[in-house]
């Protein structure tokens, strides 16, 4: 239920909110919609924006909204961090909501950064569950948490992700060693991406290799 409290940043009421819900699916915004909204419109639903409200955080992130610090296109910045990363979390949700989250793993650069607002990785089948395509299938909506632990750094990607069978695409994603047969990747559409706090990351750092 969103509680009737003033938004004093964007000059409306939670209540005023609720009606903006009625062209939404679930509370989130259609496919189209979603890919022309602003990132923090992607980011923050209406239901989010209300318990900011309620709990003080609201007015401040409307204005880094409104100062362009949520954005949709990758940085140089933003691309280096992602091509250097091993590891990667990706979270899909089924076409009822059942929520999943995936490790995934690889050599630096396993995460192919094609453009400014597209991120390319293999899809390797593990113990062939294939609950994250298959949540994919029906619902396209996912989110990439990349972490680097030795330096307290974590970068957060909301966006749209399909599974790919181009040949072409496969053939750029494997790697130069430990070739193997693989038949599938997934291509992820960048709609918001922001850094978060690095308060409580702890200080992992890669082990010693094996003498």
């Amino acid at each position: 239920m969103i509680r009737q409290r003033n938004d004093p940043e964007i000059g409306k009421t939670t209540a005023s909110m609720k009606e903006e819900t009625m062209t939404m699916t679930n509370g989130r915004l259609p496919a189209a919609a979603e890919s022309a909204a602003q990132p923090d419109e992607v980011m923050f639903s209406p239901a989010v924006r209300s318990e900011q409200a309620c709990r003080g955080s609201r007015e401040a992130y409307a204005r880094r909204a409104a100062a362009g610090h949520f954005a949709q296109k990758l940085s140089a910045n933003e691309m280096a961090f992602i091509a250097q990363r091993d590891s990667a979390y990706l979270a899909t949700a089924s076409a009822d909501g059942q929520p999943y989250v995936q490790h995934r793993g690889g050599p630096p650069g396993f995460l192919r950064v094609l453009n400014d607002h597209t991120i390319a990785f293999l899809e390797y089948p593990g113990n062939r569950q294939f609950i994250s395509i298959g949540h994919l299938a029906e619902n396209e909506r996912a989110f990439l948490f990349l972490m680097d632990y030795a330096n307290a750094l974590r970068l957060k990607l909301w966006g749209r992700a399909q599974v790919s069978t181009d040949p072409e695409l496969i053939a750029s994603l494997l790697p130069s060693v430990g070739l193997r047969r693989l038949d599938h990747a997934i291509v992820f559409t960048v709609l918001a991406w922001d850094w978060n706090c690095s308060q409580h990351i702890p200080r992992l750092v890669p082990a010693e290799p094996a003498p």
